[in-house]
């Protein structure tokens, strides 16, 4: 398959706009529950460092770490330098800078007055930082912490907003929301009795990569595609999320997660409802996030068909050259455990536009190669007036919105090959974002960060679409987690293959 490029004109920032414009930033002070933990330090620090040196936080700023774990004088900021250098994440020259807005402070989780103790240390910060009371508290916790925390967060007053110097108020939870719809909505409730909907943040920087960010301008914002994007031009819809990695350190929380709760309940689902939704009337995050919900709500239901999913765990393999254990094996997990490291789902959506058309979602742990990728397979050609001519087969239209490793588009269509026989040939239009954009680039949870000081919820789930989700998800859940004949259900793969033999044949269409 033959591949051409196709031409466009980079941003220019200085004559048509500035494409990372953010406003005038609030002032704020940004709270991490779990500052000792590893999400801080592989991804929060490392993404408000890249901020601090692009200019992309505002000034003044406080980031206050919060655990149980005791550092003692400057050895947080330390540990927090050597996870940005281990990550490679910037020129390091203005760490010393930076390091000068990070504070540590010691807390119990379930103690009210160790969170009113954290009440007075930020009041007394602000005061003489003048961030203007505005706080973000982000949960980077085990998400069994999640009620007890945003509870004590409450009581100790600092959800309240606006009244005594007190700024505005806002609390980040992180993937996953509950195990299942009824602790979702327990959590919830527990939100709830001390937040409002407008100052809750749940995260899913999936939905941050500017590829799927740019979905909605691709669908709507270009007339050539919207008219054919429904099922009388769409013959399926592929989405995979693949990744090389086993479960490394987070075997205990995999233990009890599994690839659906990990992947299906967030990532997964986030991506097919922007692929189907139907257009807002505005792009304004409450008009995006309804057309979600109808979009979840329109899932039919699963019918305990055999091909509708299917589970896997990866067994022993052999991966860009070396061998790697099952996940039995793995440290932490438990013996014979019957875990799903994969799992394909087929759904299909009951309204008019998508009557018809397959969803299929997968994604797994140590698989071939780490990559994610959407898949829109163009329909067969109704009727063909080169069969006497050719003789054989015309590849369909494809369109791949690639979002790791690289954000592109491709096209694939066909023509005519150079030459006096009558003979075709696919061809395929790349874009790839980064060649025509030379300004810098904000990485997801940067730009979820970002939206959060903005007070932006349009990349952020909403209550609703979370029990959707849940909904949909929680029959699958209590089948494969409590019906007899699991260990039968759940097909061995080989680490460094793609999958289990049963997921196969969709498997192949997408990843060709």
């Amino acid at each position: 398959m033959e591949s051409s490029h196709i031409k466009g004109k980079a941003c220019n920032l200085d004559n048509i706009c500035d494409c990372l414009t953010v406003g005038d930033l609030d002032p704020c002070t940004i709270v991490i529950f779990g500052a000792s933990g590893d999400l801080t330090a592989r991804k929060l620090i490392p993404a408000l460092y890249r901020m601090f040196v692009n200019d992309s936080l505002p000034q003044p700023v406080s980031i206050v770490g919060c655990a149980r774990t005791e550092f003692p004088g400057e050895s947080f900021q330390e540990r927090l330098r050597e996870a940005c250098v281990s990550a490679n994440t910037a020129d390091m020259d203005l760490w010393p800078e930076f390091a000068s807005h990070l504070f540590y402070h010691r807390i119990s989780y379930d103690s009210e007055t160790s969170f009113r103790e954290l009440a007075d240390f930020l009041r007394d910060l602000d005061q003489k930082r003048g961030t203007k009371g505005n706080l973000i508290f982000d949960l980077a916790l085990p998400p069994t912490l999640y009620p007890k925390v945003a509870e004590m967060t409450g009581r100790a007053g600092l959800s309240r907003q606006f009244e005594n110097g007190r700024g505005w108020s806002r609390i980040v939870v992180e993937k996953p929301f509950g195990r299942d719809l009824a602790t979702a909505l327990e959590l919830d409730q527990t939100l709830h009795e001390h937040f409002q909907e407008k100052q809750i943040f749940r995260i899913d920087h999936y939905l941050a990569k500017e590829t799927v960010q740019n979905i909605l301008m691709f669908r709507f914002a270009n007339a050539i595609f919207e008219p054919v994007w429904n099922r009388s031009h769409i013959d399926s819809v592929g989405i995979i999320a693949a990744e090389q990695l086993g479960v490394e350190n987070r075997a205990g929380y995999y233990e009890q997660a599994g690839v659906i709760r990990d992947m299906f309940q967030n990532h997964m689902l986030q991506l097919m409802s922007l692929i189907a939704m139907e257009p807002p009337s505005h792009f304004e995050a409450e008009r995006v996030r309804d057309e979600k919900a109808k979009l979840f709500r329109a899932i039919r239901p699963f019918q305990r068909h055999e091909h509708e999913v299917i589970l896997g765990q990866y067994g022993s393999g052999v991966i860009d050259g070396k061998k790697v254990a099952a996940y039995r094996q793995e440290p932490g997990v438990t013996a014979g455990s019957l875990i799903p490291t994969f799992a394909l789902m087929r759904l299909q959506v009951e309204n008019w536009r998508w009557q018809g058309v397959p969803f299929y979602l997968i994604s797994g742990k140590r698989l071939a190669r780490k990559e994610t990728r959407i898949v829109i397979q163009f329909k067969e050609i109704p009727h063909s007036m080169f069969r006497n001519v050719i003789g054989g087969e015309i590849i369909a239209n494809r369109l791949v919105l690639g979002i790791y490793p690289e954000e592109a588009i491709s096209l694939t269509f066909q023509t005519k090959n150079p030459g006096s026989k009558v003979c075709l040939r696919s061809m395929t239009m790349d874009f790839k974002y980064q060649d025509y954009y030379n300004g810098v680039a904000l990485e997801a949870y940067e730009k979820v960060l970002l939206d959060c000081i903005l007070g932006d919820h349009m990349l952020f789930w909403r209550q609703d679409g979370v029990e959707q989700a849940w909904r949909l998800l929680t029959p699958v859940l209590n089948e494969c987690e409590r019906c007899r004949g699991r260990e039968q259900r759940l097909y061995p793969y080989a680490a460094g293959s793609w999958g289990p033999v049963p997921a196969r044949p969709w498997l192949d269409k997408i990843i060709a």
